[in-house]
């Protein structure tokens, strides 16, 4: 049950780390892997983890794995200024070296560097960090420098860093640009009219500050071209080299007939090693001769044999329960894989599979979690198919993702200046023959990742 949850890219880190520890495994002359592509994968397992025979042989749960995995997207990337420096950290400090200041101002810019996140924001207030900073160095300083340190630190590249919230990140952006009409009126939205802008009241700004519409049309255009999160240069950067999608089944269509491989048949490149088996039957089968260390050695040695067996067998094992798993759920979307047209995704839930395959339902859902399927329409987590069931007017049952696409086409047409509320959507589902409640609406919304209509209102 462990090796059937682990997907394809981990798995040949488990089978690297367990030949390293076990030598009378090893791969088949016919499965050749350089080191260097190796190297590309570290194991993402802990270097304590030792997966002893004792431990596969637990029955106990394991939580689901989560893992985040973000497509390396086609499109070229803009070149930023800093892309040499390996962190934001580490371009921060590199900024601060060409500074000339005190040593204490260094040392607290240095401190407030170390305080700031991912995203390029400062969480922290300049009083806790006095406090902190005292206490750790034992050297009193005034509020006052460390709110130096922290204007300091603001003036650095990438624009907004340092800040501790969205409206003081867009101010610093926006003050470090020349101040042209649309520059300053940008100023005053940020700074006066902020809540009213992050809910796009557009007319209450119109209002309040007195401005005519294209005024603040042509503000809010300089607004959304400022980068909310400065630090997203790297961690950006980072997410998209350091994982892609590797999918663990490929399905293929072959004149009508889909047909299902794994991406690594890991069962075909395993084996005993030869000469460690040979070597554990002949000292086996001298048992008069044999010292105490001798016996303990040959002991030790035909558990190391047994382990490899067995792995193999395990090995073997995940790979029948994942391509019987996989199969089963093609079968039952057998319409979508044909064609690739989303409307023909039928209900499908965990225990429909599991009474296909005979597996436990928790079966299932290891095989279903961090999976991924390559097929002519594209990459699909395994996860994709499952999908909940609902009823139309005529008392039809169908799959919730055909009313998500329906929900999408009218998000996507709807009028930006007056767009479409929840209650609206469900009347216009409900005219289509689906009978789905307001808040169903609202859930498959945010699952598209539409936010709610006054925040989709465009101001034009």
């Amino acid at each position: 049950m462990r090796l059937v949850e682990i997907p394809s890219i981990e798995m040949e880190d488990r089978i690297k780390q367990e030949i390293e520890e076990n030598p009378a495994l090893e791969m088949s002359d016919d499965f050749t892997r350089s080191e260097d592509e190796l190297d590309l994968q570290e194991s993402s397992f802990d270097n304590n983890d030792n997966f002893s025979l004792d431990e596969y042989q637990q029955d106990d749960d394991i939580p689901d794995y989560k893992l985040n995995i973000q497509t390396q997207k086609d499109e070229v990337r803009n070149n930023y200024t800093y892309a040499a420096s390996t962190t934001l950290f580490d371009f921060l400090k590199e900024q601060l070296q060409m500074k000339s200041v005190s040593g204490i101002i260094k040392k607290l810019a240095e401190y407030v560097i170390g305080n700031i996140d991912q995203d390029g924001y400062l969480r922290r207030d300049v009083e806790s960090m006095v406090d902190d900073f005292s206490f750790q160095s034992g050297e009193i300083v005034e509020d006052d420098k460390m709110k130096a340190a922290l204007k300091l630190i603001q003036s650095f590249d990438p624009s907004g860093v340092g800040a501790s919230s969205l409206q003081e990140c867009l101010l610093i952006q926006l003050k470090r640009k020349n101040a042209t009409p649309e520059i300053l009126n940008a100023r005053r939205i940020v700074e006066i009219c902020f809540d009213e802008f992050s809910r796009k009241h557009y007319d209450k700004i119109e209002r309040k500050l007195e401005l005519s519409k294209d005024a603040i049309r042509l503000a809010i255009e300089e607004i959304v071209k400022l980068n909310p999160k400065p630090g997203s240069e790297w961690e950006s950067d980072f997410t998209m080299n350091s994982m892609q999608i590797i999918p663990d089944f490929i399905l293929e269509n072959q004149d009508g007939e889909l047909v299902l491989s794994l991406t690594n048949r890991f069962d075909q490149q395993l084996r005993v090693n030869k000469e460690f088996s040979d070597m554990v039957e002949q000292y086996a089968g001298d048992k008069k001769n044999q010292s105490r260390d001798l016996k303990n050695a040959v002991f030790f040695a035909k558990q190391k044999l047994d382990s490899a067996r067995w792995f193999i067998n395990a090995v073997k094992q995940r790979e029948e329960t994942l391509e019987r798993t996989m199969s089963a759920i093609i079968e039952w979307q057998k319409e979508f894989f044909l064609d690739g047209d989303e409307t023909k995704l039928r209900p499908l839930v965990l225990r429909t599979i599991a009474d296909l395959t005979g597996y436990d339902v928790s079966t299932i859902s290891r095989v279903s979690n961090s999976k991924y399927i390559q097929t002519e329409f594209g990459v699909y987590p395994v996860k994709y198919f499952f999908l909940e069931k609902m009823q139309t007017q005529e008392g039809e049952t169908i799959a919730s993702n055909e009313v998500k696409i329906i929900l999408d086409e009218c998000i996507k047409s709807e009028d930006k200046q007056n767009p479409l509320t929840d209650d609206r959507l469900t009347e216009i589902l409900n005219s289509k023959g689906y009978s789905i409640a307001r808040r169903t609406v609202a859930k498959y919304r945010e699952q598209l990742n539409y936010p709610a209509a006054r925040l989709r209102k465009e101001f034009i």
